[in-house]
């Protein structure tokens, strides 16, 4: 019967983890970078008339 690889398990967990940060730290500074756009579009408040 065949043993489980547990350094390869781990190897393959902690990459996995480390790309997922990697992407995280990204999408931070790609928001970061980008200005905040203001638009004159924002939601309108609607009042009910009764």
């Amino acid at each position: 019967m065949a043993r489980t690889n547990f350094k390869f398990e781990k190897r393959k967990k902690d990459l996995a983890k480390k790309k997922k940060q990697e992407e995280k730290r990204q999408r931070k500074l790609e928001k970061k970078d980008t200005p905040p756009q203001e638009t004159d579009e924002q939601a309108p408040v609607e009042t009910e008339t009764l």
